[in-house]
């Protein structure tokens, strides 16, 4: 009856449209009165939550996708990639994707891709010939790619889920391959799309226009070297490393590129405040939520029904994904995460799949809920930014998602992906 109530509440309040954290600290709240528990408990779970030193690393991520967001790294980016492989047919479709693949290894948040991506590549690609729901599907899918090559703060948060089970700089070097992946899977599907469609091609800049590009983008580009080399280094830890990363992007561009006003700058700080204060309070309430689960033993239930219905470990982690996918579709992916780890991570183990493995296939399972009705936010925006009806995108999306299903099967069944670089260090 315990268990009941905390979904049913937690359903209802979503359902009627409070935000995922104070849902999930509602329902925990119901279920500590239903079970007779100290409420003294439930602010202990709460203040639990958030007292990680890890979890510094957040905010500064996040100040540090901002600032290259409204400093004008993009834009040299783009430039860059469109360069690259802007020749190729229908290749403003897979500068989209490489596009992603840079930024969203430096600002490691979808949302902030798609922000700063999409407003600068969708007009381009409509004025160029493309079709809207094209544009917008290539910029929303490809976003993700910021999930997954880190640094990302979901990793962080995933880190945290495990309760200090897996390092971050495992967690960091097992993304880069897979989001490697994938952003090859995509831009295929881009590419197949572009030809069938009939889309025309760049004409090639030259080598020299190419190479003042790339220079560049370089200082952009070594923030993130800098997150992840430190961390990876050991000269930093994720913390110290993020806010060396906020202060070096911060003077990249005040002083390299002399891009950021002090109105931009403003903006920057307000935007990652609002949004470090949204993935605070959810990662205080879902440490509550998760402690009600482990309570009502739900990681134990999980495991005893998937292995009532089979013992086929195939089986069983195609069964694992489709829950994944279900739940990305309809709940927030910091949520999920803290949520789904404790449950999922037991049976992983017992399968012999490595955590940092189980990473990778949560998150992308997570990043692909993300451009999928009806809560996908990436989804939201892109159309936003395309002013696109998001009806016509999901028409027209498919191949996208198939090309993301690709590489999740891939990540799944293949650990060398994941792990492959991970064991380099100790």
């Amino acid at each position: 009856m315990g268990l009941l109530l905390l979904l049913g509440v937690f359903a209802l309040c979503v359902i009627i449209g409070l935000p995922v954290a104070f849902a999930l600290g509602i329902a925990a709240l119901a279920a500590f009165f239903h079970e007779g528990l100290p409420l003294l408990i439930v602010f202990q779970r709460i203040v639990a939550g958030i007292n990680v030193y890890s979890l510094m690393a957040i905010p500064f991520f996040i100040f540090a996708g901002e600032l290259m967001f409204h400093g004008g790294i993009a834009q040299r980016l783009v430039r860059f990639a469109q360069n690259a492989v802007g020749a190729v047919r229908g290749g403003l479709g897979i500068v989209n994707v490489f596009s992603s693949m840079l930024f969203g290894g430096i600002s490691g948040s979808a949302i902030a891709d798609i922000s700063a991506l999409g407003s600068i590549l969708i007009p381009v690609m409509k004025d160029k010939g493309y079709d809207a729901d094209y544009a917008v599907n290539v910029t929303v899918t490809s976003s993700i790619a910021g999930i997954i090559i880190p640094p990302s703060h979901n990793m962080i948060i995933f880190a945290l889920a495990t309760g200090g089970a897996v390092s971050i700089s495992k967690l960091f070097l097992a993304g880069v391959l897979p989001g490697i992946l994938m952003c090859i899977c995509l831009a295929v599907a881009a590419y197949i799309i572009a030809v069938k469609r009939g889309y025309a091609s760049e004409k090639f800049p030259g080598w020299t226009v190419l190479v003042i590009s790339f220079f560049s983008a370089i200082p952009g580009l070594l923030t993130a070297v800098i997150i992840v080399g430190g961390v990876l280094s050991g000269v930093f830890t994720a913390t110290e490393s993020g806010a060396f990363g906020a202060l070096y992007a911060f003077l990249v561009t005040l002083i390299v590129y002399r891009s950021i006003s002090w109105a931009n700058f403003k903006q920057a700080v307000v935007s990652s405040v609002r949004t470090t204060s949204m993935v605070m309070i959810l990662i205080a309430c879902a440490g509550a939520f998760a402690y009600m689960l482990t309570f009502f033993r739900v990681p134990n239930l999980t495991i005893e029904f998937l292995t009532g219905l089979t013992d086929n470990a195939i089986l069983i982690l195609l069964m694992i994904n489709g829950v994944l996918l279900l739940l990305g579709m309809i709940m927030d992916m910091a949520a999920l995460i803290l949520i789904c780890t404790p449950i999922f991570m037991p049976i992983m183990n017992a399968l012999g799949i490595d955590p940092l493995q189980f990473g990778m296939i949560l998150l992308v399972n997570l990043g692909l809920g993300l451009c999928t009705p009806p809560v996908g936010s990436c989804l939201f925006v892109g159309c936003a930014v395309g002013k696109l009806p998001m009806e016509k995108a999901v028409r027209t999306i498919w191949p996208f998602y198939l090309a993301i299903f690709v590489a999740l099967m891939l990540i799944t069944f293949v650990p060398a992906i994941s792990l492959t670089l991970p064991q380099f260090i100790k």
